[in-house]
């Protein structure tokens, strides 16, 4: 059976490159641009890959598979984040060390008992390869993953190569204030914003020199994508890359709406629209959705729905609320949009409404973690309008966008 797998692996590394067009034949991403370009430097080495199901090719077909079946790659170990390799683990869910099902290899879990590789793991591993489509959120956990493999990596003095993918949405806009150190969790390193306009490789070298990791990096860029793209990455094949980002518009409003996992209203977990559709018991749907049109906020509308969760938050309960639906994706502004909600949420139900509690009797430590200060909080509860808000965020954001220019790698 072994056998007629890598069979049929070395098969599907055998697609001429012709045939990836007939999927996708936007962006080259840095998994195709290493194989082309830059095996042969593989050769030789013992490599460990960081990866999941977004570790693809243009034609969809998984870098695990295509690595495991060249007879001049050895590839010995696979890591897997939240989610795990295969994506197969819900938000939050512990992810176990196993082996691979497809190619028998060793996988070492980084969200389970450990989050950075240990000694143990790496051991004989000469190069590490980090590929995993990142959704442009400072409060997604894979860029933070890939912090912990470069800790690593530099302690054990094994170089790692990130292979580039689009940010889906987009390399020109950042928003949203700056997280603050006090704030600093598995949803929030650095001192970077909700919307931070870069790449996973970009990142890469913004965490290893910007914030002093220091390991020995190397970014395999992509082909082919540019900052202003008004698709961005979209002529690539959308994997989602994790169970609750479905779709690029997910990506989108996930930049605001991910604020509500900091409270007691659904984020839609457990919808086919999550974090497009939004809402609780106790709201009314026709209210909360003329309150937030009232605003007149730039490229977007809410219809008022209802909706019953699955599972997650009010799992089983009828929930009023509304469905966010961006009409001009240019205008859009995400987390300006996102605060507006909750902001009004809380203003709407103020007997109703809350922010979680990370655990009982603690303070409303999520939301900040989210937010990446208490101040955004403490502002919503006092009534500051948006616009006070927002001023207040910008002086740290300019200062971002001046030291990430130093880490950029497309025009």
């Amino acid at each position: 059976m072994r056998n007629l797998f890598l069979c049929g692996l070395l098969l599907a590394a055998m697609v001429p490159v012709q045939a990836i067009a007939a999927v996708g034949d936007g962006p080259e991403p840095g998994i195709e641009v290493l194989l082309r370009e830059r095996a042969d430097a593989l050769k030789g080495k013992r490599i460990g890959l960081v990866t999941n199901m977004t570790g693809v090719d243009r034609a969809l077909r998984s870098e695990i598979d295509l690595l495991a079946a060249r007879t001049d790659v050895q590839l010995v170990a696979l890591f897997g984040p939240e989610h795990g390799v295969r994506g197969d683990v819900q938000a939050g869910g512990h992810v176990d060390s196993s082996r691979d099902a497809a190619t028998g290899l060793p996988v070492h879990s980084l969200y389970g008992e450990h989050r950075e590789p240990t000694p143990e793991m790496l051991r004989g591993i000469d190069l590490l390869l980090f590929d995993i489509q990142d959704v442009g959120a400072r409060f997604y956990t894979y860029p933070y993953t890939l912090a912990n493999v470069l800790r690593a990596a530099r302690r054990d003095g094994i170089p790692v190569w990130v292979l580039d993918r689009p940010n889906p949405v987009g390399g020109l806009k950042v928003e949203g204030p700056v997280l603050e150190p006090a704030q600093a969790s598995f949803v929030g390193m650095f001192p970077i914003p909700v919307r931070h306009g870069m790449t996973i490789g970009e990142l890469a070298r913004l965490f290893n020199a910007g914030f002093g990791i220091g390991a020995d990096l190397s970014v395999v860029p992509m082909r082919g994508w540019q900052r202003g793209d008004a698709e961005p990455g979209g002529a690539m094949p959308w994997v989602p890359p994790s169970p609750n980002m479905p779709t690029r518009d997910t990506a989108l409003v996930y930049l605001g709406t991910a604020l509500l996992e900091g409270t007691n209203v659904s984020e839609g977990r457990g919808t086919t629209r999550p974090f497009e559709t939004l809402g609780a018991p106790f709201v009314d749907a026709r209210q909360l959705a003329d309150a937030l049109n009232a605003l007149d906020l730039p490229g977007v509308r809410f219809r008022p729905t209802a909706f019953t969760p699955s599972f997650s938050k009010h799992a089983g309960k009828a929930c009023g609320g509304v469905q966010i639906h961006v009409t001009d994706r240019e205008a859009f502004v995400p987390f300006r949009t996102g605060l507006a909600v909750v902001k009004t949420l809380h203003d709407l139900y103020p007997d109703a409404f809350r922010f979680q509690s990370d655990a009982p009797g603690a303070t409303p430590g999520f939301f900040d973690k989210l937010a990446g200060n208490a101040w955004l909080r403490e502002a919503i509860g006092r009534g500051d309008p948006l616009d006070a808000m927002q001023t207040r965020w910008q002086p740290e954001l300019r200062r971002f966008e001046a030291l990430r220019t130093r880490y950029l790698l497309y025009p």
